[in-house]
C-alpha cells in the first residue's frame, strides 16, 4: 500500500446520494463498505465530515443569523453525520470511535490527540466531529488541521467529482482534468480546491492533497494501492 496513515474527508452534501437534504442510508453503506475494504489492508484511517446537507453557518449568516451561532449550528451537524457514518461502519464490523471538538461526552469523545492516534494504531477508525471547534473555520481547516495531528501521510478530498479542472466540468463541457497539479499552481489559477485557510496550512505543513470522486466503488482502494485517480496536489 502506497499509504500507511490517511485523513479521508468527506463533504455532508456526499452523505445526501440523490436525495435534497439529509442523509441517504444507500450512500453511508457504500462508504462503509470502502472503509472496511481499505482497513482490511492494514491501512490506518481518520475521517472528517462536513455538515452541509444538514445545515450551513454561512448560509444562515448570509440570511441574516448571528454567523458564531450558525457555526455552532454547523458544528453539531458535523456530529450528526459523525455518529450516523459510525453507525454504518459498526453495522458492517468496523470499530470506530467518534471523537468531537465539543463537548458532547454522552455521544462522544472528547479530541485528544495522543489517544486518537492509540485508535489509529489498534486498527479503529476515527471520525473527527465538531470542526476544529470554533466559528469562521471551515471543515475542510478541521480536515487539515487534524491530518498533521495524527501525523497523517495524505488527506484524500472525496467528491462528486474526479480530480480537479480547468474549470468546473459540471458547467463547463471543456474543461480539462489535472491529474497532478503544484500548491503554487492551483493559487495562481485560481482554482477552488479547499478554503484558502485550509490550503495554506496543508501547503506549509507538505501535506499532498488527492481529490477523487468518493461516490465511485472502489477508487479509495485504487488510491491506496497507489493507483493515480483524481488529481494530486503536492
Amino acid at each position: 500500500m502506497a499509504y500507511k496513515r490517511v485523513l479521508l474527508k468527506l463533504s455532508g452534501e456526499a452523505l445526501m446520494g440523490s436525495r435534497q437534504y439529509g442523509i441517504d442510508p444507500l450512500r453511508l453503506s457504500e462508504y462503509a463498505n470502502d472503509i472496511k475494504e481499505a482497513l482490511a489492508e492494514g491501512i490506518q484511517i481518520a475521517i472528517v465530515i462536513g455538515g452541509g446537507n444538514i445545515f450551513r453557518g454561512v448560509a444562515a449568516a448570509s440570511n441574516g443569523m448571528d454567523r458564531v451561532q450558525g457555526d455552532h449550528m454547523g458544528m453539531l451537524a458535523t456530529v450528526i453525520n459523525g455518529l450516523a457514518l459510525q453507525s454504518a461502519l459498526e453495522n458492517v464490523g468496523v470499530p470506530t470511535r467518534l471523537q468531537s471538538a465539543i463537548k458532547i461526552n454522552e455521544v462522544a469523545e472528547p479530541f485528544i490527540r495522543r489517544k486518537a492516534m492509540r485508535h489509529l494504531e489498534k486498527g479503529r477508525v476515527v471520525i473527527f466531529g465538531g470542526g476544529t471547534g470554533n466559528p469562521y473555520f471551515t471543515t475542510d481547516s478541521a480536515a487539515v488541521l487534524r491530518a498533521i495531528e495524527i501525523e497523517a501521510d495524505i488527506i484524500l478530498k472525496g467528491t462528486r467529482v474526479d480530480g480537479i479542472y480547468t474549470a468546473d466540468p459540471e458547467k463547463d463541457a471543456s474543461a480539462s482534468k489535472y491529474s497532478s497539479i503544484s500548491f503554487d499552481d492551483v493559487l495562481k489559477k485560481g482554482l477552488k480546491v479547499m478554503d484558502t485557510t485550509a490550503f495554506t496550512l496543508s501547503q506549509e505543513n507538505e501535506l499532498p492533497i488527492i481529490v477523487f470522486d468518493m461516490n465511485k466503488k472502489g477508487n479509495l482502494i485504487k488510491i491506496l494501492s497507489g493507483e493515480q485517480i483524481g488529481t494530486t496536489v503536492s
